[in-house]
């Protein structure tokens, strides 16, 4: 069984990807920034490590990773801040990367967005503008790594109960644009149980595919 480390483990996907990880039999080190939020980690079956990442050097991140089978990234600053995002969805992503290849941590899952790209389109006057700049830059970083690395783009993101089925891009015009947070939990698992899924960037919402078998299909 392998020994996992979340990198925004009080997140709403990770709160639920860890229990679905633990359940299979993997240990889950999960990164939070708020100790109060250890409570919350530890019920879902993780182990919390209080961590700021956004002021974390390279050197704490790779302490923090060493001897673990693979870092998932399910961080964000959350928006509202241009500079505290690209400061945690760009710079502090960009070290955790870099990180793990010091630590020598070869998998690496990131938990991205549909649609994420360096010709975005999202033009600089829209508050979600400072977002796609950040994940565009940090993907390419991981594109360009050593790591065995899977890109997760899910689209915009629901709380309805997860289905356990996705659709893969490329998608029919008139496809419904969104994905439950459990599925969302539910590929994280997936990528990592199906070595076919490195390198790869996988854009989906909420389908008729089987999880698993759209993780192997990728």
């Amino acid at each position: 069984m392998a020994d996992y480390l979340i990198i925004g483990g009080h997140g709403k996907v990770a709160l639920l990807a860890t229990p679905l990880l633990t359940q299979a039999g993997h240990t889950v080190t999960s990164v939070i920034r708020n100790p109060d939020h250890a409570a919350e980690v530890e019920a879902a079956g993780g182990t919390p490590l209080v961590l700021d990442i956004e002021q974390a050097t390279q050197d704490d991140l790779a302490s923090a990773l060493r001897g673990k089978d693979a870092v998932i990234w399910s961080a964000g600053a959350g928006g509202g801040n241009p500079d505290r995002t690209y400061a945690v969805d760009r710079d502090a992503a960009i070290r955790s990367m870099d990180a793990a290849e010091q630590a020598g941590v070869r998998r690496y899952v990131m938990v991205s967005y549909f649609g994420a790209r360096p010709d975005h389109g999202v033009p600089e006057s829209d508050g979600f503008y400072a977002y796609a700049q950040a994940k565009a830059a940090a993907d390419t970083h991981l594109r360009g790594t050593s790591l065995e690395w899977t890109i997760l783009s899910p689209s915009a993101l629901t709380v309805e109960e997860p289905s356990g089925k996705i659709d893969i891009a490329p998608l029919p015009s008139d496809a419904t644009m969104e994905v439950s947070r459990g599925n969302v939990a539910r590929t994280i698992v997936a990528a990592l149980e199906e070595p076919s899924t490195v390198a790869k960037t996988i854009e989906y919402i909420d389908g008729s595919t089987d999880i698993a078998e759209a993780m192997r299909e990728a």
